[in-house]
This record gives structure tokens, C-alpha cells and sequence, in this order.
């Protein structure tokens, strides 16, 4: 799963999509998972069919269907050989089709709120510093990854990224986070989740790791057409 998160951030950055786009697309592939077994639907489709159905509802503009798959076939081949040995092997019928299914497990609840707006107006109450800004947004988007973005308000996912942010920076902001009227039990848990995160990270290689655990992974039961 952890795999093809980083599928969708590298297709969304070949696509040359917004960071909202691709963390809304994310969101997206994460709640249908939280709801269906990966026998449900295979997530090397799902995971264009988020960016695609994300692209419209942020409206950022529809992605051509000839673009998306071309893209998604650069991207397996050149960037995630390592994972999967086999060409992109779906087309835009495919796409067209997971993406009704999609909307039918979303029950069409397509807007996310997203912490990238609450950090802006913590920046611009502290004093805009582009160094934190920076840092602070790397965490968000490594926030992603992790289960934060279904079990906390975007706010409080601000909060604590920035929290983290401020710690590697060395930023001594504490009297300005003890004046913010949050639940600080909730913030630091959201720190320990992108922690724990970072921590894994140390020592996980994906290329080495990744193929035993794709061929764990249970796999649907229909295969693709060509």
C-alpha cells in the first residue's frame, strides 16, 4: 500500500498536478481501502483513478484519458520497475470504470479539507518564515503516508507537522503553541504517527523490500484484458 501512495505522488508530479490535487487523491485512495479488501480492485488502478477523479473535483481540469495512461505507463516502467515487473497494464475503459466504483464507495463525499491552508494562517500568525513554511509542508505531505489524514481535522495535522517542523529547525516556539486553544493530547499523537514514520523510513529499503511484500498482498480476482 505504502508503495503505491509513492505511485501516486511520482504520477501526480509527472502530470504536473497541484500538491492539493495529489494529497486529495490520497485521501481518496485511502477511505475506499478503509472500506474494501485489495481483492476489491487492484491499487495500481485505483491510484490513477484517484488523480483522475481528484484533477476534476479540485478543479484543477480533466486530465486527458490518452495523457493519464501514457504517464502511468512511464512512470512503472522508468521509476517502479523494482516493484512491478510487468508494463502498466491497464487502458482508459479501465479507468473509466474504477472511477463510477470509486464514487460509489465515496457515497460522492468528494470535497478533503487539507492542512496546507490552516499551516499558511499559523505561518502568517507567527511571522512568516519561508525556511519553516518549507519544512513545515514537507511534513504535511510526508503526513500523507500515514492514517493522520482519516483520524484528525486538517488543523490539528497543521499543528503538529509545523510542531515537528519547529524541533528540526530549532525553533523555540513554545509560548505560541501554548496559546493555541487545541486538545495538545490529540497534536501529539499526530507527531507520533509522522515519528514513527521517519523512524521506519531508517531502516526500510524499498527496492529490496518491496517485492516480497507486493507478492503478499492479495491481488484481485479478475485480471485486465489487453
Amino acid at each position: 500500500m505504502f508503495s503505491v501512495l509513492v505511485v501516486i505522488q511520482t504520477l501526480g508530479e509527472q502530470l504536473k498536478l497541484r500538491q492539493q490535487v495529489i494529497a486529495t487523491a490520497t485521501v481518496y485512495f485511502k477511505r475506499f481501502y478503509a472500506r474494501n479488501s485489495l481483492k476489491c480492485i487492484d491499487p495500481l488502478l485505483l491510484a490513477p483513478t484517484c488523480a483522475f477523479l481528484a484533477s476534476k473535483v479540485e478543479e484543477f481540469g480533466v486530465i486527458s484519458n490518452s495523457r493519464l495512461i501514457s504517464t502511468c505507463q512511464t512512470v512503472v516502467k522508468n521509476k517502479f520497475s523494482y516493484a512491478y515487473s510487468q508494463e502498466f497494464p491497464y487502458r482508459t475503459n479501465h479507468i473509466l470504470e474504477c472511477e463510477f466504483y470509486l464514487l460509489e464507495n465515496l457515497d460522492c463525499c468528494l470535497i478533503v479539507y487539507q492542512p496546507y491552508r490552516p499551516l499558511l494562517m499559523l505561518l502568517a500568525d507567527i511571522g512568516h518564515e519561508d525556511q519553516l513554511l518549507a519544512l513545515a509542508w514537507r511534513v504535511v505531505n510526508d503526513s500523507l503516508r500515514t492514517d493522520v489524514c482519516l483520524l484528525y481535522p486538517p488543523y490539528q495535522i497543521a499543528i503538529g507537522c509545523l510542531q515537528i517542523a519547529c524541533v528540526v529547525l530549532q525553533k523555540d516556539l513554545k509560548s505560541w503553541f501554548a496559546e493555541l486553544n487545541v486538545d495538545i493530547e490529540k497534536i501529539q499523537e499526530i507527531v507520533r504517527y509522522v515519528v514513527s514514520l521517519f523512524e521506519l523510513w531508517k531502516t526500510y529499503d524499498e527496492k529490496k523490500d518491496i517485492q516480497s511484500l507486493l507478492n503478499k498482498m492479495p491481488k484481485p480476482k479478475t485480471q485486465p484484458s489487453r
